[in-house]
């Protein structure tokens, strides 16, 4: 997968913003606000931190080399993904997915209400 896949992988996802929040290379895929994929786009290779539930992040880590603790992010729940390695898009797509859901578990009720096109 390469950046414009990513992209356009993650801004298709309901309610998804991007930025540069930190500087200009720095990419940040927000939903509600909360970032839940971040990647430098002046890196040699393609490698995302994504969001992760704590053991499923552990198992990752052990099953996949491509998948190490998250870089410069709190390694509990975030991984480094190399998008450049042999993971499949298909997988990739999971992994993102993954990291999508668990910042939505963090939003509160009216939040997710929201992002659910729900009235409150």
């Amino acid at each position: 997968m390469d950046i414009e896949q990513l992209r356009a992988y993650c801004l298709s996802k309901k309610a998804v913003s991007e930025d540069f929040p930190f500087d200009e290379t720095t990419l940040c895929f927000r939903v509600a606000g909360k970032i839940f994929a971040i990647t430098d786009m002046a890196k040699e290779r393609l490698t995302v931190n994504l969001k992760c539930e704590p053991v499923y992040a552990l198992e990752l880590r052990e099953r996949y080399s491509e998948v190490q603790p998250g870089w410069h992010m709190n390694k509990k729940h975030w991984n480094t993904v190399d998008f450049e390695g042999s993971l499949s898009n298909q997988f990739l797509k999971a992994l993102i997915d993954h990291s999508y859901e668990q910042v939505i578990k963090t939003l509160n009720r009216a939040q997710r209400t929201l992002l659910e096109g729900e009235s409150l």
